[in-house]
């Protein structure tokens, strides 16, 4: 019979979720750089390599790969011939290891978890609960499936109750271009067939912890039918022209999971979830014989890319910055940010929204007058830095603010990740303003750029207060012009395009 200890589980956690913040899985890592390599879309190349060297850079330094350190997820087999040596339940014991992790000082990971999720939303301020899921199996270790799934692609997922007729790969390319791109495409897509609604969503979450070898069993060729719709959609989902980012390009996604179980006759339900850019996972097992090892990669195995700034991207001084010249950036060009932004993101915008209700003034010391606001909920900094990972956050969440934000703040321009909805689009042409987007998944690379950080109102929000940042050749793409051009639906649209005339995919 195994013995496991109490605080060996406790420490594997930890260091699980440690190791994941700075370390990309490598068979992520080599499939993105093949996809660099295939990728001929000048802005989804520049993308891609912006996320593999903000890849590099975190394993390097320890530090978080986004911003957004996710929610833990941890799937559980127990064996049914193990004895705990512990006083706390299993699920406790989880949330201490969740703990420890992210109020690690050499590597403070950001708390993004909210209590009370239908009112107050409080964060917890360690990241815990964790959500845990069970299952007793025969056999004398624990098998431990752990990511930290982030908001960004976690909102992206989709559900149906299909009928048992209805073709699943229909739904599927009628889905995926719903999810725009704020779950950080290219990625993994995990779907679940069968079961119940639950066990489904279920299924098709535990798909994204699987080692990605799409390559692989295309040069083998599937063996089951589960495999050759893999294939199927892989092919059929890239041929989408998404691409990084939601730009337009040839890689959308690098491989398809698939689970499936046993269903009622008269149902067909099929959940399907997106992992992102920032895909963190572990897996070990533990046999009673101490804390979990896990295998620190050789930097040698990442590709050999360093992302430098495009040669003809224009410098853009933000403490100049007039509506003039935000009138004449066109959707696609390329800028290097320098000066002074403020930042907020969802709680910040409606602690604004409710004070100008209340016809009362913004905090002092914020004026957005001819400024520029970036949707950032950065990690804190250790050591030396002005501040941590400072990724863009989905933009579309702040949508429903822009109108209020440009007719009543001054301000002329907003910086986030994915794409724009109708109604931000509209606030954006109506203003003459202009929408600029970050990569997603290189928030490393980001707060290098950042010189300078202070908190100038909402201390309160914690990560979602209102900062200050001094900037130095910040990248960002201009996804939406004054004119109300968008990259996100020209750039695909093109791609598209150009694949179906491919020779390999004609």
């Amino acid at each position: 019979m195994t013995v496991i200890k109490q605080d060996d589980f406790i420490q594997s956690i930890h260091d699980a979720l440690q190791h994941i913040s700075y370390y990309h899985p490598v068979d992520y890592i080599k499939a993105l750089g093949e996809a660099y390599k295939l990728e001929q879309g000048p802005a989804a190349k520049d993308a891609i390599a912006q996320i593999l060297t903000n890849s590099r850079m975190c394993a390097e330094g320890h530090r978080p790969l986004c911003q957004d350190t996710g929610i833990v997820v941890v799937y559980l087999k127990v064996g049914m011939n193990v004895r705990w040596d512990a006083t706390m339940s299993v699920t406790d014991m989880v949330n201490e290891g969740v703990r420890r992790a992210y109020l690690q000082p050499d590597n403070v990971l950001r708390a993004s978890i909210v209590a009370d999720p239908a009112f107050t939303r409080k964060n917890t301020r360690d990241n815990t609960p964790a959500v845990v899921h069970y299952e007793i199996v025969p056999g004398d270790t624990i098998e431990v499936k752990l990511a930290a799934k982030g908001g960004g692609s976690e909102n992206k997922s989709k559900f149906a109750m299909l009928n048992p007729s209805d073709s699943l790969v229909d739904w599927v390319l009628k889905t995926v271009p719903t999810m725009g791109a704020g779950w950080c495409p290219p990625g993994i897509i995990g779907i679940g067939i069968g079961g119940t609604a639950e066990k489904a969503v279920l299924m098709a979450k535990e798909s994204l912890m699987d080692h990605i070898d799409m390559a692989q069993l295309k040069a083998r060729g599937p063996k089951t039918k589960i495999e050759e719709l893999r294939i199927e959609l892989f092919d059929k989902i890239n041929a989408l022209g998404i691409g990084a980012q939601g730009l337009g390009g040839l890689s959308t996604v690098l491989d398809v999971k698939i689970y499936d179980y046993p269903t009622h006759a008269a149902s067909k339900p099929v959940a399907m979830i997106p992992n992102c850019a920032a895909t963190r996972h572990a897996h070990f097992t533990l046999d009673g014989s101490g804390v979990a090892h896990l295998p620190t990669p050789n930097l040698s195995e990442w590709p050999d890319v360093t992302w430098v700034p495009d040669l003809s991207a224009k410098s853009v001084n933000l403490d100049t910055l007039t509506p003039a010249e935000v009138q004449s950036w066109k959707a696609g060009d390329r800028l290097l940010l320098n000066g002074r932004m403020l930042t907020g993101r969802d709680a910040a915008h409606k602690k604004i929204a409710d004070l100008f209700a209340a016809n009362e003034p913004l905090p002092a010391g914020v004026d957005f007058t001819n400024r520029v606001i970036y949707y950032v909920g950065p990690v804190d900094p250790v050591r030396d830095e002005v501040v941590g990972p400072a990724g863009p956050t989905t933009a579309t969440r702040m949508d429903k603010f822009t109108e209020m934000m440009l007719a009543k703040t001054g301000l002329i321009g907003m910086i986030g990740k994915s794409e724009r909805g109708p109604v931000g689009i509209e606030a954006i042409r109506k203003h003459k303003a202009a929408y600029l987007m970050a990569v997603g998944g290189a928030a490393y690379l980001v707060a290098k750029a950042i010189r300078k950080s202070r908190v100038v109102a909402f201390k309160e929000l914690g990560m979602e207060a209102i900062y200050e940042f001094e900037v130095e050749n910040m990248p960002v793409t201009v996804a939406v012009d004054s004119e109300g051009n968008n990259v996100h639906e020209a750039g695909p649209k093109e791609w598209q395009e150009k694949i179906r005339a491919l020779p390999v995919l004609a």
